[in-house]
């Protein structure tokens, strides 16, 4: 089955206006983990992605009158740009439809590149359903991301270009997996020419398609999907990427937020260049797959597949970096309520820095001190917990707890007496203008809002944590209330960082 997809990615005619991108060797990260690690550079694109080889080499098996008419597609990101730029340069009418909730900065790289963009829907399925409409009333030629044998075919030149480039031992391969077409083409060609690399693919926890579909021995569709990585945000692997990808992958690596972020630190201290989310899977991959195995001089290499980022999501991105490389441990710390004890409590640190330390009076006896300390990893982390706690300093550990890295690190300290029968509920809502004034709309005045942090990080998405005044009786009738709503919520009440600092 491989063999048909090697035959498509020899034959791949792309190379009058995809760039044979270099392989890097990540310097610092390889003394850091022992293992040479190696970059491919997709980044380095015209349009900053990869996605450019798959629109093109579809376009160019496409037939003289699927051109005349025109082509079509639904993206909110990099395919856009990258079918955008292979139409101008065959001369063919390209429509590209985008959810309204698209950056400004990629319909604007869109437009420029020659396409005519149609804003339409909320989300990417919505946005879909009208650009295969267009497809029925225009007989225009829909050109999928992911699911289409020549889209996925040139994707995989990229394999093609790596064995070539990298003569020497090569281990493994980390990968990118949002539909698959990424993974699918390269898993084809590695596995048919060089069977002995391990390919292994690389996913979002909040957005692992096809890790669910490789233990249910089918594809499955996800119920929700986490947008920081939006290049790889899809609910349900591609069916032709996944026929191929069962046979071929050797496994399935799913990262946080955090160790993308700091997989986008790592990469930027290597090369200076700043790659998007997605595009930073496959090292963050690379670096857990060490982490876990314990590998020592190896060769291993992660595509970096993609830089095309908001500039305004890096001051998030920063934030989390030092979390996600294991270097900072953030604690909830109970302290006396008495001068000196802060004092005593950062002599107890044994000189590790204090990165971060949120505090306000709210009891006369104790202090919920909320605090961040820098540590060298995992080990240190449960070290320092171990110490405190031998110390007599109660703790919560709240280093892997969303809620208060996103939302109570920025409101310590607003307790609320009058706040009763207070519940706590976190959301995602689609960011784009008025849409905070649409959520509260629909919000409604039906329970009392007794506390509310919004903070905008330059994503797709907002983030909104509330709390609600909501008698006993009633409580089943607000979680129905919210199910109607159409947004992603979660209930925080229980949430250890709640009760420390804000109930």
């Amino acid at each position: 089955m491989p063999q048909n997809y090697v035959k498509r990615i020899l034959n791949a005619r792309i190379y009058d206006l995809v760039v044979e991108t270099p392989v890097d060797e990540a310097a610092q990260l390889s003394q850091r983990l022992g293992n040479r690690v190696l970059l491919k550079r997709e980044d380095l694109q015209p349009v900053f992605s990869f996605k450019l080889r798959g629109a093109y080499n579809k376009m160019l098996c496409l037939s003289e009158e699927q051109l005349a008419k025109g082509v079509v597609a639904a993206s909110a990101g990099n395919h856009a740009q990258g079918l955008a730029m292979a139409a101008k340069k065959l001369g063919v009418k390209a429509i590209i439809v985008m959810p309204t909730t698209t950056p400004q900065i990629k319909v604007n790289a869109v437009r420029a590149r020659g396409a005519k963009v149609v804003l339409q829907g909320d989300t990417y399925d919505e946005a879909s359903d009208y650009a295969l409409k267009l497809v029925t009333e225009k007989g225009m030629t829909y050109i999928h991301p992911f699911d289409d044998p020549d889209v996925i075919a040139g994707q995989g030149t990229i394999a093609m270009e790596i064995l070539r480039q990298v003569s020497g031992p090569l281990d493994a391969v980390f990968i990118a997996v949002g539909g698959g077409g990424l993974a699918a083409g390269m898993a084809a060609y590695i596995k048919y020419v060089r069977p002995e690399v391990k390919v292994i693919a690389v996913e979002p926890e909040d957005a692992a398609c096809l890790d669910a579909a490789m233990k249910a021995g089918r594809r499955v569709r996800l119920k929700h999907v986490g947008l920081f990585a939006d290049g790889a945000a899809v609910a349900q692997v591609g069916k032709e990427p996944f026929r191929v990808l069962r046979n071929t992958i050797d496994e399935v690596i799913t990262v946080s937020v955090d160790e993308i972020c700091s997989a986008i630190k790592d990469t930027f201290e290597d090369t200076r260049s700043i790659c998007e989310p997605a595009g930073a899977l496959g090292l963050a991959g690379l670096k857990k797959y060490v982490e876990r195995t314990g590998v020592k001089g190896q060769t291993l290499l992660a595509v970096d597949c993609g830089a095309n980022i908001n500039f305004d999501r890096l001051r998030y991105i920063s934030e989390r970096t030092e979390i996600g490389e294991k270097r900072e441990a953030i604690l909830a710390v109970t302290i006396p309520e008495q001068p000196g004890s802060f004092k005593a409590f950062c002599t107890s640190l044994s000189k590790r820095n204090i990165t971060e330390f949120n505090y306000r009076m709210g009891d006369p006896a104790e202090a919920h001190i909320f605090v961040g300390v820098q540590v060298s990893g995992d080990e240190d982390r449960q070290q320092l917990v171990a110490d405190l706690t031998d110390k007599g300093y109660p703790l919560v550990d709240m280093t892997d707890n969303e809620m208060a890295k996103l939302h109570i690190r920025h409101m310590v300290g607003g307790r609320a007496p009058e706040a009763t029968e207070e519940v706590v509920y976190r959301f995602e809502f689609p960011e784009r203008p008025a849409a905070l004034m649409n959520f509260l709309n629909q919000l409604g005045g039906q329970w009392n809002i007794s506390m509310f942090h919004y903070r905008n990080h330059g994503a797709a998405y907002g983030r909104v944590l509330v709390g609600l005044q909501v008698p006993l009786g009633e409580q089943k009738l607000v979680r129905q209330f919210l199910d109607q709503l159409g947004y992603t919520w979660k209930e925080e009440t229980q949430n250890p960082a709640y009760q420390f600092f804000l109930s």
